[in-house]
């Protein structure tokens, strides 16, 4: 493949493999690299694929519709400011019906016209853009104005086709009204916007929740280059473009000299790395993304240069096929973390239009052995490739890869790669009013979000995967694909932008070093000499993976005669025991509650042998469940009674049904606390000597609660605090749990373990922090507090009542058992030797008594005098910050 440099743009030598934006053209690779799927088959996929998107389009249409998102959970749409705050995450949201926007290019290349048609027209006649709201500026730019620009490329299209007459440029016109309600955000010093705008007053200051901010993300200030550059040609005025240009010069004034990487969060006055860590995931991503697809686009080599410049040290740094580490900008060979996130899986997308196919092969290969591991990418997975955050919003990034690579092998192995999302997504995330993200992976749990990169994304890519040429209803290889999959037409090239100057805030041009135009587009006859190459390269891959997280050893299919799982085994977060549960015609439901709820439908089992394994199973879990329930404890107090807390902060936490009982102690047990190492406990400790006499703290995870307790107990530790690692879990809003043992014999284990939520045990180690020596008690409720000794009660508190958390009921007489399961979503993912079924859930409303001056203190006044020493921490970390 050559690129011609031809004044201010670019043109197309022969392209020798269509690699989609810019290098086109299809080649026959000789050979067969996998075993061909029939045309039938693709058909049936790719109807599958329109079918889904049918599914979630209308339940968006008939139950969101004019709100920016739907919920697929309850059945409506998501309104900001009528729903719970999500945080940033709702700085997408602008009440100008977002998921349609974003929706319509994918309509008119799914060869919906008469649906794309009736979206343009609602489009033009409903949406408001001066919307008295804060907005994210680089969601809005990507998802709104993409969505505008798409829809509008669409449009003419099907114009000069003899449709939609009707149509006067409306998404235009309302695309130069959107951008310039985003200007404002760029009149900084040094050209980087600021993150957020208001839609209607612009950046004002405090007044209007504008103009505060000082940091943004190296991928927000990158990722407006297309947008801005495509408004400008598309109108003719050059404003938009040279702002997009002057962010990206200075980004590129920023770079860390030696190492040429950009950090991940960027002073927008000062210029200065606030985080200096740099990868290819969240935070850096579509920057370059935006650059190389601005060459392709615009035609300006420079963006090629700046390009070629980052990619040779994110090889040389950030690549260790087949993973992606993030590293130090000013020490790039010092790893910055041990795991990966979900967004790099755009990357190897990105390697084809390179022209760099080997490493894109091997990090597409990782990512999809750990995909068919936990059915989806989780959020971030270590480089064990095990969950390190378990969410999953339904990213299409994967898919988007999985078809460039098609494109540039035509190895069939892709097109099973697609498949398997498709599989995916209809066994685990859909639902009847929609699709709806994981909540965790691991358990299958869903979260009432379906953002608007799915239907402007997921579907695009599956489409294109499986569509033949002459199903599309345009060529899709004049056309460059945004970050959001929205579809700019490459004839923008030439079209004018009024003149951009060349030097822009006082950076000059720099003169091209014609060395990196070398790895542009692929010549895949000279790539895969060898057809079984791609194939080579992925085994060493799934090998690796297997080998550091093997897969569960397959049990017997279910129907033999005698249950393949037992209840006492059962683990929610463990895919091969869902799997087995679906076979056996047995769901799981997650209640609001925290709780899951087992449900068998024997009609819904594989077989009638399995549907009576399945009855067996659900009746040793009431069995297991009703004993549970009588071994249930109440929850436990951990207590700073040093100095200056002197008993005021009371930390709510969950018993264990082994070691000390502390109901049974007068004065419970009270010491200094000290950090286990290793922190989860798992082996025998390191610091030994420290944790003699003291009361160890410990990490959830990895081994058995009882296995922690003999480590810390053989050291010589008085007792143990178990804190979640599930960070922002909190007694505030999750069941308490008790911890259950192992199995085998505890009695050998006679210290105290307590548990604490994230929350709260973090509380714990901040004081530590910041005051060394903290010593608490442990005891089955709290002692009078402000005294310098916690003292035995004069008055005993009335029990209250246990709620039971488990119970049976019908569900359908004739076929149907229920019965709940102790667990909770903000628990859940422990590794399997620490499964839910160590938990048992503790009534969430039940705290541990307290008493003050000889009498009991009400619980507001308790949960005053909490909050008032939460703040009083906050105060501590900020002051620290």
């Amino acid at each position: 493949m050559i690129w011609r440099k031809t004044g201010d743009h670019h043109s197309l030598g022969d392209c020798d493999a269509d690699v989609s934006h810019g290098c086109q053209r299809v080649i026959k690779v000789t050979g067969r690299l996998s075993e061909a799927m029939s045309r039938d088959e693709k058909n049936k996929l790719r109807n599958q694929v329109l079918e889904m998107f049918d599914h979630a389009y209308q339940n968006y249409m008939d139950h969101a519709y004019p709100a920016d998102e739907l919920m697929p959970l309850t059945c409506r749409g998501r309104v900001r400011g009528l729903e719970p705050s999500r945080g940033d995450i709702d700085d997408a949201l602008g009440r100008f019906s977002l998921t349609l926007i974003d929706t319509l290019d994918t309509l008119a290349l799914l060869n919906k016209t008469v649906e794309f048609e009736e979206a343009v027209r609602r489009v033009v006649a409903d949406v408001r853009l001066d919307n008295d709201i804060v907005v994210s500026v680089f969601e809005t730019n990507i998802r709104v104005l993409g969505g505008l620009l798409g829809g509008h490329s669409m449009a003419v299209m099907l114009k000069e086709s003899g449709r939609m007459l009707w149509y006067k440029d409306e998404l235009l016109h309302m695309a130069k009204d959107l951008g310039l309600r985003l200007l404002p955000a760029f009149n900084t010093s040094s050209g980087l916007p600021y993150p957020r705008v208001n839609l209607r007053y612009g950046v004002r200051g405090p007044e209007t929740r504008t103009g505060t901010e000082t940091d943004t993300c190296t991928a927000c200030a990158g990722t407006i280059i297309l947008e801005f550059a495509a408004l400008s040609r598309f109108t003719g005025d050059p404003t938009f473009e040279a702002h997009a240009r002057r962010a990206l010069d200075f980004l590129w004034e920023k770079r860390q000299r030696n190492s040429n990487l950009v950090g991940t969060t960027i002073n927008i006055h000062s210029g200065e790395w606030v985080r200096r860590d740099s990868g290819v995931g969240a935070g850096i991503d579509s920057y370059y993304e935006y650059l190389m697809k601005a060459y392709i686009l615009l035609g300006d080599d420079q963006f090629l240069q700046r390009f070629n410049t980052h990619y040779a040290s994110i090889m040389k740094y950030i690549s260790q096929p087949p993973l992606l580490l993030d590293v130090h900008i000013h020490k790039p060979l010092l790893p910055a973390r041990t795991w990966m996130d979900s967004l790099l899986a755009f990357f190897p997308g990105l390697q084809v239009l390179k022209g760099d196919i080997r490493p894109a092969i091997e990090t597409h290969e990782m990512l999809y052995q750990v995909t068919k591991k936990h059915n989806f990418l989780p959020e971030a997975f270590t480089t064990d490739f095990r969950v390190h955050w378990a969410q999953h919003p339904l990213r299409p990034e994967f898919a988007e890869s999985t078809y460039f690579l098609y494109k540039a092998t035509r190895d069939p192995y892709y097109l099973e790669v697609g498949r398997t999302i498709l599989e995916n997504l209809n066994r685990f995330a859909r639902v009847p009013c929609g699709f709806a993200a994981m909540k965790d992976v691991r358990t299958g749990s869903h979260e009432d979000r379906m953002d608007s990169f799915f239907l402007a994304e997921m579907f695009k890519y599956l489409f294109l995967l499986f569509a033949e040429e002459e199903d599309l209803p345009f060529n899709v290889e004049d056309y460059v694909f945004t970050t959001e999959a929205h579809l700019l037409p490459l004839s923008l090239s030439t079209a004018s932008n009024s003149q951009v100057p060349p030097v822009v805030n006082n950076v000059a041009v720099e003169e091209l070093d014609d060395s990196n135009f070398e790895w542009t587009c692929p010549n895949t006859r000279l790539l895969f000499p060898d057809p079984a190459f791609p194939r080579n390269l992925r085994e060493p891959i799934r090998s690796a993976v297997d080998k550091s997280c093997p897969r569960p050893t397959t049990h017997r299919e279910p129907g033999m005669g005698r249950p393949p799982l037992r209840a006492q085994d059962f683990m929610a977060n463990n895919p091969e025991h869902l799997e087995l549960l679906r076979r056996m015609g047995v769901s799981l439901i997650h209640l609001k509650d925290g709780r899951v709820q087992l449900v068998q439908h024997a009609t819904q089992a594989v077989s009638a042998v399995a549907a009576e394994d399945g009855m067996r199973f659900m009746q040793e879990m009431m069995e297991l469940s009703s004993q549970q329930q009588k071994e249930q404890l109440p929850p436990r107090a951990v207590q700073i009674v040093s100095h200056p807390f002197f008993g005021r902060v009371v930390l709510t936490a969950g018993p264990a049904q082994f070691g000390m009982d502390l109901s049974k102690s007068s004065s419970g047990v009270r010491g200094y606390v000290t950090v286990a190492e290793p922190y989860n406990g798992c082996s025998e400790l390191s610091n030994g000597e420290i944790v003699a006499g003291r009361i160890a703290l410990l990490q959830r995870g990895q081994c058995m609660f009882a296995e922690k307790a003999r480590h810390i107990q053989k050291a010589g530790a008085i007792g143990g605090i178990v804190i979640d690692d599930n960070e922002g879990s909190s007694s505030d809003t999750a069941p308490l749990f008790q911890m259950a043992g192992d199995g085998r014999n505890t009695d050998d284990v006679t210290l105290p373990l307590l548990f604490l939520f994230h929350k709260e045990g973090n509380i714990l180690l901040e004081a530590l922090k910041e005051y060394r020596e903290v010593e608490v008690l442990l005891s089955d409720k709290a002692r009078d507090r402000g005294t310098d000794r916690a003292e035995e009660e004069d008055c005993s508190t009335e029990e209250k009542d246990q709620t039971s958390p488990a119970s049976s009921e019908p569900v359908d007489q004739s076929q149907a058992t229920t019965q709940e399961q102790s667990t909770d979503d903000s628990v859940v993912g422990q590794e399997p030797a620490e499964g839910l079924s160590s938990y048992v859930p503790v009534d969430v409303g039940e705290e541990p008594a307290v008493d003050g001056d000889s009498s009991s203190q009400s619980v507001d006044s308790l949960m005053a005098d909490w909050q008032e020493d939460l703040e009083a921490f906050k105060q501590m970390e900020n002051d620290e910050l």
